[in-house]
């Protein structure tokens, strides 16, 4: 894959999260964020399925199965943690009391729209807590490939896919750069090594400038 692998851009977006933040990681790519969360920062991780205080993933011989993130994946809980209902995580949530929430998507339009739940005519389970996150966080930053598995964009000028969030995406950051959404498209703030500007214009549906 061209630019940075996932846990590169998990490692870049750890750069983002401020001393303090109460931080949403979605399902997915999201979830390699916590193994590189500076240990000179005071920060709550916050899992949807109620836990505060999600470290970072645990080495085999630590593994509970009863400790788990929503994904179903086992995790560590930091000194100070909580533990509480699926009703008040999503009181927390909806109570935008979440700095900053880092999800995947399938499709995201220059306007900041998300689509990151379902393909039409392919089974769903639901749209679990995306659609309260990226309404509710106070900031949202997607993590995803820049194009699909046939080569196409999945930074858009509109998406094609049923959507989460309307105009609610901040940053995107993908393998060949990070991104701001703004008024006029795409602002590219960084670019992967070894990766120039025309090949994210090469890659990308959407307006995109420097």
């Amino acid at each position: 894959m061209m630019g940075w692998n996932r846990n590169q851009m998990a490692e870049r977006i750890a750069k983002e999260i401020q001393n303090g933040f109460a931080v949403n990681l979605g399902i997915g790519m999201p979830t390699l964020v916590s193994n590189y969360i500076p240990e000179d920062k005071q920060i709550m991780l916050q899992s949807e399925n109620g836990l505060l205080g999600m470290g970072a993933f645990p080495a085999e011989k630590d593994m509970d199965a009863d400790l788990i993130n929503a994904g179903k994946q086992t995790v560590t809980a930091v000194a100070g943690s909580s533990f509480f209902s699926s009703a008040e995580s999503f009181a927390m949530i909806r109570g935008q009391h979440v700095d900053l929430t880092v999800l995947g998507a399938m499709e995201i339009a220059q306007n900041g729209d998300i689509a990151n739940w379902m393909i039409p005519g392919k089974m769903v389970k639901g749209m679990g807590g995306a659609m309260d996150l990226v309404a509710s966080a106070k900031r949202v930053i997607v993590m995803m490939g820049h194009t699909s598995k046939s080569g196409s964009s999945k930074l858009l000028k509109k998406c094609s896919l049923p959507l989460t969030g309307v105009n609610c995406v901040n940053q995107v950051i993908t393998n060949l750069a990070y991104l701001d959404v703004t008024p006029q498209g795409f602002k590219v703030l960084e670019l992967a090594p070894e990766v120039s500007f025309e090949d994210v214009q090469k890659h990308t549906e959407a307006d995109v400038y420097q």
